[in-house]
């Protein structure tokens, strides 16, 4: 990887660290949150991703083991293809999403479809309706994402 996608990677884990700490404070109390509620924070993916593609966290510290996300990418934009440390437990929210993992035929998620996506395992995933994809997706390491070049 370059040196420049290591740098943007670790800045872009400080960024959600960052955003994250009111939220880490209060993980001992129950939490509901609704994908199109205005009191989430979006933040922005990394270098990487196209420049429609945000993250919420919603749960935990991203810097730190489970933390929680939703995980948006608008309508007709494709993630290219990346690698977490971290196995990805998901849901999707809304949309239509493709997802394929390098070695396995790709799956099309609709709503309410469950997902995993083993650690490690570099993958793509593209938006296929005209509304917004959002993706729930539970971590079990720290939060990162690198390309694949």
């Amino acid at each position: 990887m370059s040196k420049f996608l290591r740098i943007i990677s670790i800045i872009f884990v400080f960024i959600l660290f960052a955003v994250s700490t009111i939220l880490a404070q209060n993980q001992d109390k129950s939490i509901t949150k609704s994908f199109n509620s205005d009191s989430l924070e979006w933040g922005s993916c990394p270098a990487f991703m196209p420049d429609s593609c945000k993250i919420a966290v919603l749960h935990g510290d991203p810097a730190e083991p489970k933390a929680d996300i939703f995980f948006k990418l608008q309508g007709g934009t494709e993630a290219p293809n990346h690698w977490h440390h971290s196995a990805e437990r998901m849901v999707l929210i809304s949309g239509k999403m493709r997802v394929n993992y390098e070695g396995q035929d790709s799956e099309l998620l609709t709503t309410g479809t469950y997902a995993y996506g083993p650690p490690e395992l570099p993958h793509t995933a593209s938006c296929e309706s005209s509304e917004a994809c959002v993706l729930f997706i539970a971590f079990n390491e720290p939060i990162d994402a690198f390309a694949v070049e």
